[in-house]
């Protein structure tokens, strides 16, 4: 049957491209948020400084490049689709995985490029990009959803676990359309991203041992039971990174008006 068939479809790299993608962007917002947090509070500026909105232009510009690489490494595999929605006498469905993941990518991309438009355009409303990127998420999580009914119970328990933090993301990014240059919402959201990208690497660890090892129980309660400790695990070290690069930012992030160290600055004025 198609079915049977579209559930043999992912594999481990499936599952590991999305991942370090979150996760890159993840670890760069954890540094990113801070120093632009403490630059303009050193600096007494309300308003973003040019060098960061440039930023924004460049991350835009990469999530586009990684977009395209994500669909078409999703299309274009050697068991891929190839940009075929149906094919045969009987017009069946061709790859539907691979063009739900391709939905994915493309959202993202159009995320990027609205990223971009902000840049370069004062005509784009001000929030607009933090908008798409929630949509672009938001999209992630309804796929996802529907990505894993009817199988086994422990594949739906771990991609639900990873629908936890995605629906998250989607509220936390969209309350940034008005609460803009939040630097708890940024940081919020650079913790969500980091657990998004691990745990994409974890899900494709447990269903495909990709090193070997014995195959999980599906059907094992304690299974479940520890993939949702582990769950958390994963949240705790990315509150753990989000601490450790807040504090290496702020006492070795350059004050440009005095041009030594945050942390220094703040010393010598005590």
């Amino acid at each position: 049957m198609e079915t049977a068939e579209v559930d043999r479809m992912a594999n481990f790299k499936g599952h590991a491209l999305p991942g370090s993608f979150f996760l890159l962007f993840g670890l760069w917002w954890s540094v990113k948020y801070p120093l632009q947090y403490l630059s303009q509070k050193v600096n007494k500026k309300s308003h973003r400084t040019y060098c960061f909105q440039r930023v924004d232009a460049i991350e835009g510009g990469i999530k586009i490049l990684f977009s395209l690489i994500g669909m078409l490494a999703e299309q274009f595999v050697p068991d891929g689709p190839h940009l075929y929605l149906y094919s045969g006498e009987k017009r069946d469905w061709v790859k539907l995985m691979n063009w739900q993941h391709t939905t994915m990518y493309l959202f993202y991309g159009l995320s990027g490029v609205v990223d971009v438009l902000t840049y370069i355009s004062e005509v784009v409303p001000r929030g607009l990009d933090r908008l798409m990127l929630a949509v672009a998420v938001f999209v992630e999580g309804c796929l996802f959803y529907y990505h894993v009914l009817n199988r086994p119970m422990l594949d739906q328990h771990i991609h639900s676990l990873l629908l936890i933090t995605i629906f998250i993301g989607a509220g936390s990014i969209l309350l940034e359309v008005f609460l803009r240059d939040n630097i708890v919402l940024e940081m919020f959201r650079a913790s969500i991203t980091i657990v998004q990208g691990t745990w994409f690497w974890q899900i494709g660890v447990v269903l495909f041992q990709p090193w070997g090892g014995p195959v999980w129980d599906e059907n094992d309660h304690s299974n479940i039971m520890f993939l949702t400790m582990c769950f958390f695990w994963h949240w705790a070290a990315a509150v753990t990174i989000l601490a450790v690069n807040y504090t290496l930012t702020y006492w070795y992030g350059w004050d440009r008006t005095w041009g030594r160290p945050a942390g220094m600055s703040v010393v010598r004025q005590m």
